[in-house]
């Protein structure tokens, strides 16, 4: 199979990239290179296995190009930035609405039928019920990343309604591992780096969501499509449990041994406009197909942990 993943370089897709060429599928990678890094992918650059388009999926022709001689595509491009939004409106309509526009436009031009699409449990909103079953609804998002996501959905549904696509939409909890460039364990090792004696932490701490761990994710991904053969295919992605972050600053707080570090909170519910305090995905369907998770949440954050502080160059023995 010939594959394209946007945002290729990026976090999920270059773990996504790394199981595709190790079945054998040859890979585009279509990316811009703001949050992703070519180095992710280096190895399969260098054994022609991948082939990187530096484009940016808001670019329609460039979408376009990439999409020539293509069996299924895996749209992971986004707004990486959540609180962006807040900030400049329009980022992510850009990003994510119209880019997924322009995705299965082309798909329609160069008759490309399969698509995986990357959403999320934001669509859900914070009314939802713990655990959130997929045809739970109606998704009242709160956010503009996640109103983003709800509408590329609804894009991706008229397309296999109107022009005959085959779509799997997953619903993603808050996914973390290795490569991490964004999201909370990234941003309180930071912080630490910066000053070993406090962690600022948004929020009272007491949010509470569902982690999974981005090999599990994409793993994930692929089984189920293995799986699965309906018009349109809709799972929620997650682990079986919650963690606060409080708990995430009390891990990466101890996996730096920055033990004397005051964990500072900022308080309120939320840590921005637009968290979602309590989020959880009922995965019963997901686990329907046969498959199960390695790490549930606890375990993903302390490997995530370790993993960054790894990458960031954090020396344990010097107390950072």
């Amino acid at each position: 199979m010939r594959a394209l993943v946007t945002g290729g370089a990026g976090f999920i897709g270059s773990h996504l990239i790394d199981r595709l060429v190790a079945r054998g599928d040859t890979v585009v990678a279509l990316d811009n290179l703001s949050s992703g890094k070519l180095e992710f992918i280096q190895s399969h650059l260098d054994a022609g296995t991948v082939t990187h388009i530096q484009g940016d999926v808001t670019d329609f022709n460039a979408v376009l190009g990439a999409m020539k001689g293509i069996d299924c595509v895996f749209h992971l491009a986004a707004n990486p930035d959540i609180r962006l939004g807040t900030r400049i409106t329009d980022t992510d309509l850009k990003q994510g609405t119209l880019a997924t526009y322009n995705i299965v436009e082309a798909m329609r031009r160069c008759e490309v039928k399969k698509i995986a699409f990357a959403s999320s449990s934001v669509v859900y909103g914070e009314d939802a019920p713990l655990p959130t079953p997929e045809n739970h609804g109606p998704c009242m998002p709160i956010s503009l990343y996640g109103a983003s996501k709800q509408a590329g959905e609804g894009l991706i549904s008229s397309w296999v309604g109107t022009f005959g696509l085959q779509a799997w939409i997953f619903r993603f909890a808050n996914i973390i591992g290795t490569r991490g460039t964004h999201g909370v364990i990234f941003d309180f090792i930071h912080k630490l780096k910066a000053d070993p004696s406090r962690l600022e932490v948004l929020g009272n701490g007491l949010q509470e969501k569902s982690y999974m761990e981005v090999e599990d994710c994409v793993n994930g991904i692929l089984h189920v499509m293995q799986q699965t053969d309906e018009p349109l295919n809709l799972f929620n992605l997650g682990s079986h449990d919650t963690a606060s972050v409080r708990r995430i600053a009390e891990i990466v707080v101890e996996e730096t041994g920055c033990h004397d570090a005051a964990i500072e909170y900022t308080g309120g519910d939320r840590g921005w406009a637009g968290d979602i305090p309590r989020a959880m995905l009922g995965i019963d369907k997901m686990m329907s197909t046969g498959y199960d998770v390695r790490f549930n949440s606890e375990a993903a954050i302390r490997h995530t942990a370790k993993a960054l502080i790894q990458e960031i160059g954090i020396n344990k023995e010097m107390n950072i």
